[in-house]
C-alpha cells in the first residue's frame, strides 16, 4: 500500500467520522435544553405552548416538571398527559387568583434519553409586542434536579440552564377580544383531545435544524468514501 493510498483512506475515514458525529451529535444538541415552542406569538392571542423535555438529570430519570407562568399571563389551561398528574398552583384570592405554576408529576419516571412534551393553552398578554416571556422550569429527577431559570442575553454566551422563552410579536389586525376568545376555546378543545389520544405536538424548529445538519453530515461522509474509491481505482490503473 502506497503512502498516497493510505492518506486517501485516512481522509475518507475522517470524512465518515465527521459525518457520523454531525448526524448523531446534532439531534442531541438540539434537545439539550428544556424548550418552549408557541403555536402563535402575537400579543393578545391564544396560543398552545409546547414544552419539550428530552433528557434527565445527568442520567437520572425525570419525576416532576414545574413550569412557572409569567405574571402577565392571566389565563392558562394545561393539557392532559396520560403519564403525568397535573397540579395548578394559584396565587392571589377570589377573582384576582391566577395560575402561577403548572406542575406535572410522573406516574412512571421518564427515563433519561426519552422525550416527552407538556402543552399549555395560554392567553398571551396584549400590547406587549417585543417583550420576551420567560417560563422557568424546575426539573426534578430520581437523583438531583435542574433549574432551567437563567436568562439568555443577546450577544453573550448561552447560559448553562436557560429558561424556556420566546418574544411576542405584534397583535393580529384581524382579531379582537371575541375572536381571540373563540379561538382560545377551540385551542383548548383541540389540546385536550390531543392529550387523550396521545398525539405528539409538532416538532420544535430546532429538531428540523438538527435533522438538516444530520443529512449534511452523511453527505460529507459519502464524499469521503467516493474520493477514496476514485483514488484507489486511479492508482490501480497505473
Amino acid at each position: 500500500m502506497t503512502s498516497r493510498t493510505r492518506s486517501t483512506r485516512t481522509l475518507a475515514f475522517a470524512g465518515l467520522a465527521a459525518g457520523a458525529l454531525l448526524a448523531v451529535g446534532a439531534p442531541l444538541a438540539a434537545s439539550a435544553h428544556v424548550s418552549v415552542t408557541p403555536s402563535d406569538t402575537a400579543a393578545g392571542s391564544y396560543a398552545l405552548l409546547t414544552f419539550s423535555v428530552g433528557h434527565g438529570c445527568e442520567g437520572a430519570a425525570t419525576t416532576r416538571i414545574a413550569i412557572d407562568i409569567p405574571e402577565s399571563i392571566v389565563s392558562v389551561t394545561p393539557t392532559v398527559n396520560p403519564n403525568w398528574t397535573i397540579e395548578k398552583v394559584k396565587t392571589g384570592e377570589g377573582d384576582a387568583a391566577r395560575v402561577s405554576q403548572v406542575v406535572y408529576t410522573a406516574i412512571t419516571p421518564l427515563e433519561d434519553g426519552l422525550r416527552d412534551t407538556f402543552v399549555l393553552s395560554a392567553k398571551l398578554p396584549a400590547e406587549a409586542a417585543g417583550d420576551t416571556l420567560e417560563f422557568p422550569v424546575l426539573q426534578n429527577c430520581t437523583v438531583g434536579e435542574t433549574n432551567w431559570n437563567e436568562t439568555a442575553v443577546a450577544g453573550e454566551d448561552e447560559p448553562n440552564a436557560p429558561a424556556p422563552a420566546f418574544t411576542l410579536t405584534a397583535a393580529s389586525a384581524e382579531g379582537d377580544g371575541h375572536g381571540h376568545a373563540a379561538s382560545g376555546d377551540a385551542l383548548a378543545s383541540t389540546d385536550e383531545s390531543a392529550g387523550e389520544s396521545s398525539v405528539a405536538p409538532a416538532e420544535p424548529s430546532s429538531d428540523i435544524v438538527a435533522r438538516v445538519l444530520g443529512v449534511v453530515g452523511l453527505v460529507v461522509g459519502a464524499i469521503g468514501i467516493a474520493l477514496a474509491v476514485m483514488t484507489r481505482r486511479s492508482a490501480a490503473s497505473k
